[in-house]
C-alpha cells in the first residue's frame, strides 16, 4: 500500500499561500487513498466490466499521486540555483542551446491554455531532452522517459492565489525550483 508523504516543509514557500498549499496537499493525499483502494478493488473483479472500469481509473490516480509527489520534491524555499557545473545543466545547453531558451520554452509549454503538466523529460535512449504538455494525468507521457522536472499547471494549483494571472504563477515555481533534485533525478539515468 502507498503511503501519503508529508510535504509540511514547503509551507511558507514563497509565492504560494499556506492554504494553496494544504488544499494541493489534501488533493494529493485523495490520489494516494483511491490508489489503494483501486488496488485492493482490481483484485476482487478481474475479468469483469467493472473492473476494466477500474483499470482504467487506476492510470489517472497512479499518476496523479506521483506527479504531485514529483512536484513537491522539486520545490523549496530557498533559493537553489542550477550549478553551472552540473550535468543537467551541461544537457540543457547542448539540447536547447542555452538555459535562458530552455527556460522560455519550457515557460512557453507551461503558458498554453489547458490544465495539465508541464515535464522536462529525458529520453536515456536517444540521450534528449523534452519539455512536454500532459493533457490530464494519464493521457501524454513519453514511454520510457524519465521526468526531470514537474510544474503543476492545473488550476488548483495556483487560482487560489494567482487567480487567472498564469503567468505570476510560473514565474513563482521557476524562482522555487530545487535545482539539487533536478540534477539528482538526471544523474540516476544518465
Amino acid at each position: 500500500m502507498y503511503k501519503v508523504r508529508n510535504f509540511n516543509q514547503l509551507l511558507g514557500i514563497k509565492g504560494l499561500s499556506d492554504k494553496l498549499m494544504q488544499n494541493h496537499f489534501s488533493l494529493y493525499e485523495g490520489y494516494v487513498k483511491n490508489v489503494n483502494i483501486l488496488i485492493e478493488l482490481l483484485d476482487k473483479k478481474p475479468g469483469s466490466v467493472e473492473y476494466s472500469e477500474l483499470q482504467r481509473r487506476f492510470g489517472w490516480e497512479f499518476n496523479g499521486m506521483r506527479l504531485h509527489e514529483l512536484y513537491f520534491e522539486n520545490l523549496d524555499k530557498k533559493q537553489n540555483l542550477l550549478a553551472t557545473k552540473s550535468k543537467i545543466k551541461k544537457e540543457i545547453d547542448r539540447t536547447y542551446r542555452s538555459f535562458k531558451i530552455w527556460q522560455k520554452n519550457y515557460i512557453a509549454v507551461g503558458m498554453m491554455r489547458g490544465i495539465g503538466w508541464v515535464v522536462l523529460y529525458y529520453d536515456p535512449i536517444a540521450k534528449e531532452l523534452f519539455n512536454v504538455w500532459i493533457n490530464e494525468h494519464d493521457v501524454g507521457h513519453f514511454a520510457g522517459c524519465q521526468p526531470l522536472l514537474v510544474m503543476d499547471v492545473f488550476e488548483h494549483a495556483y487560482m487560489l492565489d494567482y487567480g487567472t494571472k498564469k503567468a505570476d504563477y510560473i514565474e513563482m515555481f521557476i524562482k522555487n525550483i530545487n535545482w539539487q533534485v533536478v540534477s539528482n533525478r538526471f544523474d540516476k539515468v544518465k
